[in-house]
């Protein structure tokens, strides 16, 4: 399953769920993006190539690729959750808001846009998500002022 044809487009697809938040000056030649939103600082593998971004506010496109033995509908509705593991990947709990083409956006302290890459979920928008990323996230620049 392809999810981008490019990151352009990947972008524009998902600029409606981008997050709000501050990005932190990089070290000349790092990938990673320091992003705080949501209450938490998330690295992210930089997807808008070099010298795209600069510190300051931004919105940012998080994507992450869904762990399946971390991730699954819940029956229930569960307060929502997120904490950073490790360096680039997150788990929490969260309120599905859109799917498609197998990709879940859910919303947990900040929009995420998670590739279930074929994981048989049966989420619809509404439902309540557990879910564990596979390292890295990759932040997509979408706009900053």
């Amino acid at each position: 399953m392809t999810l981008e044809t490019s990151e352009r487009e990947f972008t524009a697809r998902f600029a409606p769920h981008a997050a709000s938040g501050v990005l932190y000056p990089q070290r000349e030649g790092s990938p990673l993006l320091e992003f705080a939103a949501g209450g938490r600082v998330l690295y992210l593998f930089d997807r808008s190539g070099p010298y795209a971004t600069r510190p300051g506010p931004a919105q940012v496109v998080v994507h992450g690729v869904l762990d399946p033995t971390g991730t699954a509908v819940l029956d229930e509705t569960a307060e929502e959750s997120l904490q950073v593991v490790g360096v680039s990947a997150v788990e929490g709990r969260g309120r599905v808001l859109a799917v498609e083409r197998g990709v879940l956006v859910v919303y947990a302290r900040l929009p995420l846009v998670l590739a279930t890459l074929g994981l048989p979920l049966e989420a619809r928008p509404g439902d309540t998500l557990a879910f564990r990323t596979q390292p890295p996230l990759h932040g997509f620049l979408v706009a900053q002022p």
